[in-house]
């Protein structure tokens, strides 16, 4: 039989599919279901900077006519309490309930709040934080290297004051990916995760409203992932890789593994398809090494990477005018 089990960010799974930070790792009784079907590892749904500041900011306002600052004062820490009070009591009931690790995961766009947040973490019994920071720029007059400082500056407040490992779930948006997951690494990075799932507008025409595009991803959003996994793996050594986006299947699975990732994330094909999709996704990797004679992971994963094949050039952006220039 097939030895599905891997490392990740310094942790052993008993394979290497994670659910993704979402509402279906929320509750203990969700997890509890993501558990039976086999995943190796949760996410926990984050924890949102904007969510918490939104909610004080509905308390605030909600209390006018308070006469001193004080009474605002202590709304905006009580509010802001509860939610990290209630995410720190899901960490501690996963841990106690399930023999699986479990990843916090922290929304943020700023270091203020959270690196004591961090500490509480990891005093719950997280196994690590996967640190999910995104601005997007819209500044014509903002430098790239202004942008990507706000990431390196929450990563290192953060490694500053935990022990256990931490990630960076990133976006496509930087100009040059390769050199930022190297900053990172420089920093302290145990990992990355390529690519985060943001909210994307859409524009409804007959209302002519802005409204929210397609939430989940699709088998065909695997390209992207996979070419920047098959790159970043090779050209960065010394964290993980977690690919996330468009693994659906279980030769999804299969594909970012001999890309170089150390684990798949997955989140829209279970929403979609419900828990089991885990299990069939498992049952046709364990088939697919068999027929392949490999034994473990380790046996085939990151064959395919960027410095791996005879012409890496496969992954380049080259290769798309190639392609075409041939169709008549």
């Amino acid at each position: 039989m097939a030895n599905l089990e891997t490392k990740y960010l310094g942790l052993t799974l008993k394979n290497p599919i994670v659910v993704s930070s979402s509402g279906l790792t929320n509750s203990v009784e969700k997890i509890g279901k993501l558990v039976a079907a086999g995943a190796g590892a949760v996410v926990l749904k984050s924890l949102f900077e904007e969510q918490i500041n939104h909610e004080i900011n509905r308390s605030v306002n909600a209390g006018e006519g308070f006469d001193y600052p004080e009474a605002h004062d202590y709304i905006k820490e009580y509010t802001r309490e509860n939610n990290v009070n209630d995410y720190l009591n899901l960490i501690k009931e996963a841990k106690a309930a399930y023999d699986i690790p479990v990843i916090a995961s922290v929304n943020c766009f700023s270091s203020n709040h959270w690196v004591d947040f961090a500490k509480r973490i990891e005093s719950a019994g997280a196994d690590a934080i996967e640190l999910n920071v995104y601005v997007l720029n819209t500044d014509k007059n903002s430098k790239a290297e202004e942008y990507e400082q706000i990431y390196y500056d929450v990563l290192t407040a953060v490694k500053k004051e935990v022990s256990i490992p931490v990630s960076m779930k990133l976006g496509l948006y930087f100009s040059n990916l390769v050199r930022v997951v190297d900053m990172m690494s420089a920093y302290g990075a145990d990992g990355v995760v390529l690519f985060n799932r943001f909210y994307e507008p859409d524009i409804d025409i007959h209302k002519l409203s802005v409204k929210p595009a397609e939430v989940f991803s699709t088998s065909a959003d695997i390209r992207r992932t996979l070419r920047w996994v098959a790159i970043i793996s090779d050209k960065v050594k010394n964290l993980d890789v977690a690919a996330s986006t468009g693994i659906h299947t279980g030769e999804g699975v299969i594909k970012v593994l001999l890309a170089g990732a150390s684990v798949a994330q997955v989140c829209s094909a279970i929403y979609q398809n419900g828990p089991g999709v885990i299990t069939e996704m498992l049952q046709d990797v364990e088939k697919w090494m068999e027929e392949m004679d490999f034994d473990s992971i380790d046996d085939f994963k990151g064959l395919m990477t960027y410095g791996k094949l005879e012409n890496p050039a496969h992954w380049e952006r080259s290769q798309f005018m190639k392609y075409f220039s041939s169709l008549e």
